[in-house]
């Protein structure tokens, strides 16, 4: 079960999700949590149903000391990269904060300095530290809804189920129907043996 992170200082952990995503924003949140902060329900969002991680969304949301929540576009992730576009949308989070954080504690093994504040990265940290943990609930569950949303737009690619990932279906519909404005075109779309017929 994670833990408080041991540190004197006002932390906040941060998160992204949407990684891996042929389709759709890659989405990140920070997260401080109070020092006394308890839920056993908490844990890396991966590992909690769809149901509870909504529930949690939103004690988080009225118990975090503060919580900000980052945005990259498919166009910017081709521009930039998704390795950029992910660090952008937690300097993003970060940046809506509205109390000061002395220490970040971000989920991964590597990250772009944000301004002048000292950083820590922990890989699997979602798993081991509650800010982090709580910082993928609403990186995933905003991101779910954001996807949610287009899907209503684009219903043939099934993003309110697959959420965008790299699924068979999700493919099928690549190859059948072509791609979006949600899609990232720097991304392996399709495997080799599909060719896409634009």
């Amino acid at each position: 079960m994670p833990q408080h992170y041991k540190s004197e200082l006002k932390l906040a952990g941060c998160d992204e999700a949407g990684r891996g995503c042929l389709a759709g924003p890659v989405v990140a949140a920070a997260v401080i949590l109070p020092k006394n902060f308890k839920n056993r329900m908490l844990n890396d969002s991966k590992v909690i149903s769809a149901k509870k991680r909504e529930m949690l969304r939103t004690v988080i949301e009225k118990e975090a000391i503060s919580f900000g929540i980052g945005i990259v576009d498919s166009k910017k992730i081709d521009e930039i990269n998704i390795l950029n576009a992910s660090f952008l949308a937690m300097h993003k989070a970060i940046n809506t904060l509205n109390t000061k954080t002395e220490l970040l504690i971000i989920d991964g093994n590597r990250f772009n300095r944000y301004k002048n504040i000292p950083h820590k990265c922990i890989i699997k940290g979602d798993g081991k530290y509650l800010s982090i943990a709580a910082a993928s609930i609403l990186a995933k569950t905003y991101r779910d809804n954001i996807m949610k949303n287009i899907d209503l737009e684009f219903p043939q690619y099934n993003w309110r189920k697959n959420k965008g990932y790299p699924t068979k279906e999700h493919r099928q519909a690549i190859s059948k129907y072509g791609t979006t404005i949600y899609h990232r075109e720097s991304f392996k779309l399709l495997p080799n043996q599909l060719i896409l017929n634009i």
